[in-house]
């Protein structure tokens, strides 16, 4: 009765989205990001100079509002190369392959590179408020996001094989339409990472040859995330 009442109310929807994301994708491609990034400075030594660019930053937008081409959302960040693929057989899939994508988040002149995706399960929750099937009210929809990120947030920080290869940015979008406030979001991470894990030399901003710009933080004030692990 307890459990009817609680698929009724779309209880149970966010923690069940958190745990799918974490043990369907997460626990199986993080493990081996380190590796993946190493291969990938041995092939591209001057793309990746600093191991604090060496996680996954995960963008979950509290609006649920994802964009498929992270360049069309933000002119500001552009594609730089995929990690080497990961090959996993996995539910009767033969070679199922996961990869991520390593982006440059430009500020001007200077850039920096950075592994970013959305977090996925938000589609899902999106998609469900608008479908009639699922009466998924929008306010539904916008608690269940808040309560996938604090779900998602706890199962990782329990997690010591994903332990140091990932950052969580959960934001509100602004009330005012910014064309740039995404790639400010992940410079303004970036540095607070810089912070938090590493006494930071002067700054080697990259050179990205082929993407033409390169990139380095910007000094003037960011947007303040929500807090992220």
């Amino acid at each position: 009765e307890v459990s009817e009442m609680a698929e009724r109310s779309k209880q149970n929807v966010a923690h069940g989205l958190a745990w799918s994301y974490y043990v369907g994708y997460l626990k199986i491609v993080l493990p081996r990001l380190k590796e993946s990034m190493e291969e990938l400075s041995r092939a591209h030594p001057a793309v990746l100079p600093h191991h604090d660019t060496w996680k996954l930053h995960i963008l979950i937008p509290l609006s649920c509002d994802i964009q498929d081409d992270l360049e069309k959302a933000d002119s500001n960040i552009q594609h730089l190369v995929d990690l080497p693929e990961t090959t996993v057989t996995r539910a009767g899939i033969k070679k199922r392959v996961y990869k991520h994508s390593l982006y440059a988040i430009r500020d001007g002149d200077k850039a920096r590179p950075c592994v970013l995706e959305f977090a996925s399960p938000l589609q899902t929750l999106r998609a469900m408020s608008q479908d009639e099937c699922a009466a998924f009210s929008r306010e539904q929809r916008e608690a269940q996001a808040q309560l996938f990120y604090r779900a998602l947030r706890d199962i990782l920080a329990g997690s010591q094989e994903c332990a140091g290869t990932f950052r969580l940015i959960a934001y509100e979008e602004p009330a005012e339409a910014d064309s740039h406030f995404l790639s400010s979001l992940v410079l303004w991470h970036l540095r607070q990472q810089q912070h938090e894990e590493y006494a930071v030399p002067e700054e080697h901003p990259l050179s990205t040859g082929s993407t033409g710009f390169s990139l380095q933080l910007s000094t003037s004030d960011l947007p303040q995330p929500l807090r992220s692990d």
